[in-house]
């Protein structure tokens, strides 16, 4: 490297003497002949015009010291650029740790640090976000995997508990119904780890619309109404059908539905779910309460985790998808949510969205 530098500056000297030289040279022969020239004229004039010669050389000298001074200091600080350019790329390349950036000085290679700051930060930044990407793809198959594994294995053991033994037509009838249940287990978690993933990878963008957030609400009332009134479950609604709300519907559906299924899975026998819609200045709130069993003060900050379920509900059917869900599609539209709960009192979720 070092040769390589050598040999430019060399090269650049050369260049320039030789240009200098040329140009004297010509200077020189037009200098002699119009000397000659006036001394045919005037042959007094040999003492003056022979100082003039000499100034002139003199000059011309002075004038060669002084830009070869000026272009090898000029070197100097080219060179030294050069190496500082090449000593912040170098640890750029190696990764070294320790990199400092000088972009605080008014300097062209301050400029240059700047840039290659700003090119390794984007660089970085990218990097960041493809490894978060990475592990969170990572994160999906594995708890696809593990969620999946059991429903699979309950739907193997009976079928060849059916192939293998001698059952009765009620046995039979009995493994084929808890075949079909776990069919439809597996069918539904499917469809979920589907949404989840579409909306962690963000394959589902949000068409928001402004529409009346009462048929969102119906829809989602509507959706929950055989399971309520299998187990009696009173659903009062408080919503102003004029009130319109910039939202998806498809989705905002999705998510409240899930608070809406969990309250009627968690709340006994005759009890009652109230949902009220409350426009502020800036949100709109959907509160969804019931008197159920509630949740436990220590697993509050836990129910919106991916899979998380607590301990009072692990015999109840759901695999612990559904509010995190909901926080997804709620945060993508820039909404957020709040839980307010008692255990055997019963649970208050409030979801904000933006109006």
């Amino acid at each position: 490297m070092r040769d390589i530098k050598k040999n430019s500056m060399n090269k650049i000297y050369s260049i320039y003497i030789l240009i200098f030289v040329s140009i004297s040279i010509l200077f020189f022969l037009y200098l002699g002949r119009s000397y000659n020239t006036i001394l045919k004229i005037n042959p007094n004039l040999v003492y003056d015009l022979n100082n003039f010669r000499i100034s002139i050389i003199a000059f011309l000298f002075i004038f060669l010291v002084i830009a070869i001074s000026f272009i090898w200091l000029t070197s100097i600080k080219v060179v030294k650029f050069y190496n500082n350019l090449c000593e912040v790329i170098d640890n750029v390349i190696a990764k070294k740790e320790n990199t400092t950036f000088d972009t605080d000085k008014e300097t062209l290679l301050s400029k240059f640090e700047n840039k290659i700051k700003q090119l390794i930060d984007m660089v970085e930044s990218q990097r960041a976000e493809f490894n978060s990407e990475r592990n969170k793809l990572k994160s999906i198959i594995s708890d696809i995997s593990h969620q999946v594994k059991t429903p699979l294995a309950n739907i193997t053991m009976i079928n060849e508990t059916l192939i293998e033994r001698e059952l009765t037509k009620a046995q039979e009838k009995e493994f084929l119904k808890n075949m079909k249940f776990q069919i439809g287990k597996l069918q539904w978690l499917i469809e979920a780890l589907i949404k989840m993933s579409r909306l962690e990878t963000g394959i589902i963008v949000l068409n928001k619309e402004k529409l009346p957030l009462s048929e969102t609400i119906a829809q989602v009332v509507g959706s929950v109404y055989l399971k309520a009134q299998k187990k009696n479950i009173h659903i009062e609604i408080k919503c102003d059908e004029t009130i319109m709300l910039c939202h998806d519907k498809k989705w905002t559906t999705e998510a409240i539905f899930n608070i809406v299924e969990n309250a009627v899975k968690y709340t006994e026998y005759g009890g009652n779910i109230n949902i009220e819609v409350v426009p502020l200045e800036i949100f709109t709130e959907i509160n969804i309460s019931d008197d159920g069993i509630g949740i436990l003060e220590e697993e509050i900050n836990n129910i919106f985790k991916r899979f998380h379920r607590g301990r009072e509900v692990q015999q109840i059917e759901g695999v612990g998808i559904g509010l995190y869900l909901t926080r997804e599609i709620i945060s993508k539209q820039g909404g957020y949510l709040k839980v307010k709960s008692e255990k055997d009192i019963g649970s208050k979720f409030s979801v904000f969205l933006q109006n």
